[in-house]
C-alpha cells in the first residue's frame, strides 16, 4: 500500500534563507500524524508544500501517489490552517454550503446535517458564526474541510486558543474520523499532550532539519525509560530485596519504601513480574506502567540539537 504523503530530500529556500534542508517523512493511510517543532523550525513551510503553495526547490513529493501539481489531487485534501476561513455574517450552514460551491458542488441539506451532526454543532446551525466560541469555530472549520469528503486533512494548531473541554471534542473528532472514515490527518500542534493522545506517528522538525520520525510508542520506549512501579502493602524487608535481586531479568532498578521499580526485558509482562513477587511473599497493591512522555521526547532531541 502507497503512502498517503510521501516527502524525500525536499529542499526550499525563501529569500536568501534556507528553510528545508533535505527533508524526508511519509504519513501512512489512517495515520494521525504529529508534526512538531519550534518556531520557525519549517513546520508551515512544509505544510504549504504539501498543500501545493509552494514549489519544492528540490526533492520528490507524493500525494495519494500523485503529484500534489495535479488539481484531482488537491481535492482530495482538506486543510485548517492558522485563519479558519469562516464569515462571520453567515451562518454555519451558510458557511458550509458556500464551500461546496468553492469546490463545485452543491452540498444536500442532508449532507451538510450530517457534518453539523459531526462537529456537535447540530443545534447552533442556523447561528451567525460570530456568536461562536473559539472551539465552536475550530469544530465548524474541520465542517468546512470536510464538505468535498477529502481523504487527507492537513491541520495546523487545529486546538489553539481552544478551552480543555472544546480540545476534548475536537479530538474525539480527530479519532473517529482517522478510524471510523479512514482519513489521514497530519496534524502541526505544539500541544505535546494532545499529540501524545491521539497521534500513533510523528516527526520533529528543528532548523529545517528532521530530528525525529517514526512510531511514537517505538520511540517512547527507545527512550530507555519505560518500565513498571509496584507498590506493595507492606515494607519491603533487605530480605525480599534479596530475593528479588536473584531474578535479573526483572530489572530492579530501585527500592523506595514500599515502592520497586522495574525496568525488565521485554519478555517480562507485569503480570509475570506480580506473579514473581507474589511467590517472594511480596503482596503487590498496585501496579503502573510507565514510559517517556512525548514531552521528555520531544525536550531531549531538542536540547541534543541545540548541543550538536
Amino acid at each position: 500500500m502507497k503512502s498517503a504523503i510521501r516527502l524525500e530530500n525536499i529542499e526550499k529556500s525563501l529569500g536568501n534563507r534556507k528553510i528545508l534542508k533535505g527533508i524526508s517523512f511519509s504519513v501512512e493511510t489512517g495515520d494521525i500524524f504529529g508534526y512538531l517543532g519550534p518556531n520557525g523550525a519549517g513546520k508551515t513551510t512544509t505544510i504549504r508544500i504539501i498543500l501545493g503553495l509552494y514549489k519544492i526547490d528540490s526533492g520528490d513529493l507524493e500525494v495519494l501517489g500523485q503529484d500534489i501539481e495535479s488539481s484531482d489531487t488537491r481535492k482530495k485534501i482538506g486543510f485548517v490552517l492558522d485563519l479558519d476561513g469562516l464569515y462571520d455574517g453567515m451562518t454555519a450552514r451558510e458557511n458550509l454550503m458556500f464551500y461546496s460551491r468553492i469546490y463545485g458542488m452543491v452540498l444536500a441539506e442532508e449532507r451538510i446535517g450530517q457534518l453539523l451532526d459531526m462537529v456537535e454543532l447540530t443545534g447552533r446551525g442556523d447561528d451567525k458564526v460570530h456568536t461562536y466560541s473559539t472551539g465552536m469555530r475550530q469544530r465548524l472549520a474541520l465542517a468546512r474541510s470536510m464538505v468535498h469528503d477529502p481523504e487527507i486533512l492537513v491541520l495546523d494548531e487545529p486546538t489553539s486558543g481552544v478551552d480543555p473541554s472544546g480540545q476534548i471534542q475536537i479530538r474525539k473528532i480527530l479519532l473517529n474520523l482517522a478510524k471510523k472514515e479512514n482519513k489521514t490527518i497530519i496534524l502541526s500542534s505544539h500541544n505535546l499532550d494532545e499529540v501524545q493522545r491521539i497521534c500513533n506517528r510523528i516527526a520533529i522538525i528543528d532548523g529545517g532539519e528532521i530530528k525525529l520520525y517514526g512510531e511514537l510508542e517505538s520511540l517512547r520506549q527507545g527512550m530507555g525509560k519505560s518500565g513498571i512501579i509496584i507498590k506493595a502493602s507492606e515494607n519491603i524487608t533487605d530480605y525480599m530485596i534479596g530475593e528479588i535481586k536473584k531474578l535479573p531479568d526483572l530489572g530492579l532498578k530501585e527500592v523506595k519504601d514500599n515502592s520497586l521499580v522495574f525496568m525488565p526485558n521485554k519478555e517480562k509482562a507485569t503480570s509475570d513480574i506480580i506473579s514473581l513477587l507474589s511467590s517472594r511473599g511480596i503482596k503487590v497493591e498496585e501496579a503502573i506502567k510507565q514510559e517517556a512522555s512525548l514531552e521528555e521526547l520531544y525536550s531531549k532531541i531538542l536540547k541534543g540539537a541545540e548541543g550538536s
